[in-house]
């Protein structure tokens, strides 16, 4: 059977997680992406890699017209989901539906569809490429962000008009042609709700804490592993899901919960990054990444995944602080002793240099640990970062 996986750069989630899955499950596996190098690189022989442009669907499908027949199109690109939907569709095979895709990438979209079905309302407005908004109008403070965006990559929280033109205008600088969204902060603790479904069963595999560096930044510094979030916290996410079409295979949605109410940062329509699905499905202990590609097979998820429910688990990542050399850093380490795993890898190599992006791309590395006491992870997970070091030469 023939998987196509569609791709940009890559990533650890497809390397470490679908592509061994799919070795698993006897699929012959290709590649798709506009950055074949890469790829071939990461993976050598044992992986087939075409050139293509995966950011239009009508190249996606005439790549795969003109080579073997498919039995799945998948990718975990947040940025391809709607191609890797609409080839799927085209070819007859289990997939998203396209709409759903694009209406959670959209983050405007997302917000307008979400108060029309009255789950939630977010005060939210799209600014077209070049435009400024009447900053006077807006409620401060309010988070402005790429409509499209990923990686709390320009996203910023802002308190006042002057501050908000002025935002505006640089990002439009660093991105211009990218529609931008600016929408009322919404206050509360962060967490994650982490799904998978086969359009029928829908399964909810846990979730995580989520802690973030101070304002006005929004990068992700540490998350612990929540088994269940309170009833009424998830079934009014799932009610907002449902309000969204999202039901077809692996999904990480953000949200906050404030006096009780839970809303919806963000959904991203594929599995959770950073190594946090990784680390997942080692905690659950079962075969995550293979019930994934089999609902793109066509198969139905079992009524119970037979996932632990007794585990507890933290991952963090060490980050740059300024542009320069990666001159000092751990190698990749695995330990376990007294009932607790913990597993570093490394996201970036010794000697190479960088700017400072206020991204995700600030990561040295992840540092993840697994175990059934909450207290042990934390005291692992602790003794690590204080033992290691990471050293940035500017």
């Amino acid at each position: 059977m023939r998987l196509y996986l569609l791709a940009l750069p890559p990533t650890d989630s497809v390397t470490d997680g679908f592509l061994p899955a799919a070795a698993r499950l006897g699929l012959d596996v290709t590649v798709l992406t506009d950055q074949p190098d890469a790829h071939r690189e990461r993976y050598g022989a044992e992986v087939e890699v075409l050139e293509c442009d995966v950011r239009d669907f009508r190249a996606v499908i005439t790549r795969i017209a003109t080579h073997h027949a498919p039995d799945a199109v998948f990718s975990n690109s947040d940025h391809l989901q709607v191609q890797a939907s609409l080839a799927a569709e085209y070819f007859g095979l289990p997939g998203k539906d396209w709409r759903a895709a694009l209406r959670v990438k959209d983050k405007a979209q997302m917000r307008r569809h979400l108060a029309a079905s009255g789950t939630d309302s977010v005060w939210s407005v799209e600014i077209a490429p070049g435009e400024l908004p009447d900053a006077a109008a807006v409620p401060y403070p309010c988070v402005l962000k790429p409509r499209e965006g990923v990686a709390s990559e320009n996203v910023v929280m802002v308190h006042g008009p002057e501050d908000l033109l002025l935002q505006c205008k640089e990002i439009q600088a660093r991105r211009p042609g990218v529609p931008l969204v600016v929408e009322e902060y919404l206050a509360g603790q962060l967490y994650t709700l982490e799904t998978l479904g086969d359009g029928t069963v829908r399964h909810v595999l846990g979730g995580f804490r989520t802690e973030l560096t101070p304002p006005p930044l929004f990068i992700e510094q540490q998350l612990t592993f929540v088994p269940a979030h309170p009833k009424p916290v998830v079934a009014q996410i799932l009610a907002q899901l449902d309000a969204l079409d999202i039901g077809f295979g692996i999904c990480h949605t953000e949200f906050v919960v404030h006096e009780g109410r839970a809303r919806i940062i963000e959904v991203n329509y594929r599995a959770i990054g950073d190594q946090c699905d990784l680390l997942l499905a080692e905690l659950l202990g079962i075969p995550l990444f293979e019930l994934v590609l089999r609902t793109y097979l066509g198969e139905p998820l079992p009524a119970d995944l037979g996932a632990r429910r007794d585990g507890a688990a933290r991952i963090s990542w060490p980050m740059s602080d300024r542009a320069g050399t990666l001159t000092a850093a751990p190698e990749a380490t695995d330990r376990e002793a007294d009932g607790v795993r913990l597993r570093y890898r490394p996201m970036r190599p010794v000697g190479e240099w960088r700017e400072l992006a206020h991204t995700h791309r600030d990561y040295l590395g992840a540092v993840r640990v697994v175990g059934t006491d909450q207290e042990a992870v934390n005291r692992v997970h602790a003794d690590f970062l204080a033992t290691e070091r990471w050293e940035i030469t500017p």
